[in-house]
């Protein structure tokens, strides 16, 4: 590309390049070495982090739990309605998170779908740990199903012809062959997923409410700090912690996937 055509688009790209990089800029910015420590020693934040990492984590885990199987299905069946399934698994992306947010109230809560049955057995979900677990695996769940689906679907099919015809089980096909050829792809969706689960705010402040040490993760206590702390500090060292996270878990999925393409591109030859 020539100079002036480089120079040119630079030029016509600086727009939204400072739309995406000015905000984050200006939060880094704000930020002051002087109060790292007194956040990261302030009881809320702790708690905060401490909640947030330990149910995004049972949340990643469970999604893994019941996703594999399901995006592998999603992969390999053909049935009447799929197109119907695959929309839904999708939808959790572009919902509002207030939105899915009152969806799990009102089936999990006290009168919900399913809540009024839990209560006669004396489940209470709504306002617990419990249900920021629900709440992030509903959010953060399709993206551990979309990327699994596409890594099993990424396996090259004469290397599955070829394992079954030396004799080998579906189990075993899918432990030797499948899985880890697409195992790159799958721990890619699970980085994705746990981050967004770590993000999660919308549904769990609906779902689960903002309870110190109960269900107040790190994006609620931002909300809170930002009207309890005039200086803003713990908002804006908590707020510098989950785009460090994030920006982490970018590069991380991103050098995974490569591999995962590099692993494929050699299968095929």
């Amino acid at each position: 590309m020539r100079r002036s055509a480089f120079a040119l688009l630079l030029l016509l790209s600086l727009p939204a390049l400072a739309l995406i990089t000015l905000p984050l800029v200006g939060l880094c910015s704000c930020m002051r070495i002087g109060s790292l420590g007194a956040c990261v020693c302030c009881r809320e934040a702790s708690s905060a982090l401490t909640l947030s990492l330990i149910t995004s984590g049972i949340a990643a885990a469970v999604i893994t739990l019941i996703g594999t199987p399901f995006a592998y299905w999603l992969a390999y069946c053909d049935f009447r309605g799929k197109k119907v399934v695959e929309t839904l698994v999708d939808l959790p992306i572009v919902l509002p998170p207030a939105v899915a947010g009152v969806a799990l109230l009102f089936t999990l809560g006290a009168r919900g779908l399913l809540g009024q049955y839990l209560a006669v057995a004396h489940i209470r979900l709504p306002f617990t740990t419990a249900a920021v677990v629900l709440a992030q695996m509903f959010v953060a769940g399709p993206f551990y199903f979309r990327q699994a689906r596409i890594g099993f679907q990424g396996v090259p099919q004469p290397l599955l012809l070829a394992s079954r015809t030396l004799g080998a089980s579906a189990f075993r096909a899918f432990r030797q062959v499948i899985l880890p050829l697409a195992s790159p792809a799958l721990i890619a969706g699970l980085i994705m997923a746990w981050a967004r689960a770590v993000g999660e705010f919308g549904a769990t402040l609906v779902f689960a409410g903002s309870l110190q040490g109960v269900t107040r993760t790190m994006p609620l206590a931002i909300y809170n700090s930002m009207d309890a702390d005039p200086t803003h500090a713990t908002a804006v060292v908590l707020s510098v912690a989950l785009v460090t996270i994030c920006f982490l878990v970018i590069i991380i999925t991103r050098a995974v996937l490569t591999r995962a393409a590099g692993l494929q591109e050699t299968s095929r030859a």
